[in-house]
């Protein structure tokens, strides 16, 4: 049974002249422990498609179904919270509170709900010893390196164990080392906690090593053409 269901996905932003159609009936499948790349140029709905995965933005037609249940048929306050347990974030640009420390940015998804306990305090402290951040818990983000910034983010978006994991250009602003030291952390620690995942990249190198890659190529989702 797959765990997500992505059924013809459709975006469409209506146009006095004409609609600009996004999305154009995407469907896919995945199961815990897959991870897909999905590239194509800027301004393809790259980032439009993750973010109605992680339910940051809604579709115009089609469905989505995470772990048996259509999230979009949830109320607001649901979905937060469905978001919250089911979905881990990276972003290109880490957007780590400024004003926290590592452990404390790593604790966010625990603290939007409630408060941190001590079991999520343990856990925060093993993943960032598994990206290399045990010796940063109390520096704040403006004392980390931008490999640095991501490998939190990445600590962070597994807190509470997703089921999908989105991340969304997390090599963009890095250098060749850091790019391919976070592409290893992706591919590793996703799989070793049975997540999802799903990247959007422009880098082919990232792509090549995913188990599956596909292009979105005039809203549709379609084979690449990787060299």
């Amino acid at each position: 049974m797959s765990n997500l269901i992505v059924r013809d996905l459709c975006k469409i932003y209506p146009n006095p002249h004409q609609d600009v159609v996004v999305l154009d009936h995407v469907s896919f499948e995945m199961k815990r422990g897959d991870n897909l790349a999905i590239v194509g140029p800027s301004g393809a709905g790259k980032s439009t498609l993750l973010q109605i995965l992680g339910t940051l933005d809604s579709p115009t037609s089609g469905s989505v179904e995470v772990e048996g249940r259509n999230p979009f048929a949830l109320s607001e306050l649901e979905q937060a919270r469905f978001r919250n347990q089911h979905i881990g974030f990276i972003f290109q640009d880490h957007h780590l509170l400024p004003q926290w420390n590592v452990l404390e940015n790593t604790l966010l998804p625990a603290l939007a709900f409630g408060r941190a306990t001590q079991t999520h305090i343990d856990r925060a402290k093993q993943l960032l010893d598994r990206v290399g951040l045990s010796d940063r818990l109390t520096h704040l983000p403006s004392q980390l390196s931008g490999g640095e910034r991501e490998r939190a983010a990445v600590a962070r978006a597994l807190l509470l164990n997703p089921t999908m994991v989105l991340a969304d250009e997390p090599t963009g602003n890095l250098d060749s080392d850091n790019a391919a030291m976070i592409g290893e952390l992706l591919l590793e620690v996703p799989k070793e906690q049975n997540a999802m995942l799903i990247v959007v990249t422009h880098s082919m190198a990232l792509a090549r090593r995913m188990n599956r890659c596909q292009e979105l190529r005039r809203g549709k989702l379609a084979e690449p053409s990787i060299p």
